[in-house]
């Protein structure tokens, strides 16, 4: 588990109080994914899934390379995905980085990476981070994906991501 991780900020920095709570029904959330073996994508669907059982909506889940414009701009939160490449434990980077770079602006959005890999994700999300950020989201986290763990690691994501992130 200690692969698994989200860096968050402190809740009551981003939503200016402590209070979690049920308000998690009506958020809406946007997902943008790479994927070249299918892992990426099918982690992204049981992100998805998970979030829809919290009470939030999937305005879209697009390819990163076509990103479906309504869907982001409909979004209160837009999940970035991709998967790592490398050289087994050296090397390791978002595949891809120039496709998150050129993604819409996300001014006023708050956004969330996440990464599937096999070995070990390196400083993946951190380079996603910086890449997405660069577009004006506000990213409040991200988490490293094990590809033969989607299941739990995917659980795990959503539950964190609904534990922050409360509708707006």
């Amino acid at each position: 588990m200690r692969n698994l991780y989200l860096r968050v900020k402190i809740a009551s920095q981003i939503l200016g109080h402590d209070s979690l709570g049920e308000q998690n029904e009506g958020v809406k959330a946007s997902l943008l994914i790479e994927s070249l073996t299918g892992n990426t994508w099918r982690a992204a669907e049981m992100v998805a899934g998970n979030l829809q059982q919290e009470g939030w909506s999937i305005t879209g889940l697009s390819p990163m390379r076509t990103p479906d414009h309504a869907s982001i701009q409909d979004a209160d939160v837009v999940l970035v995905g991709t998967w790592v490449h490398g050289a087994f434990i050296i090397g390791q980077a978002p595949w891809n980085i120039g496709a998150i770079r050129a993604l819409p602006a996300l001014r006023g959005k708050k956004a969330v990476t996440f990464c599937t890999y096999a070995l070990n994700p390196g400083r993946t999300l951190g380079a996603m981070e910086s890449a997405v950020a660069g577009l004006g989201a506000d990213v409040i986290g991200g988490m490293a994906l094990h590809r033969a763990k989607l299941g739990a690691h995917t659980e795990e994501f959503a539950a964190r991501l609904v534990g922050v992130v409360t509708s707006v």
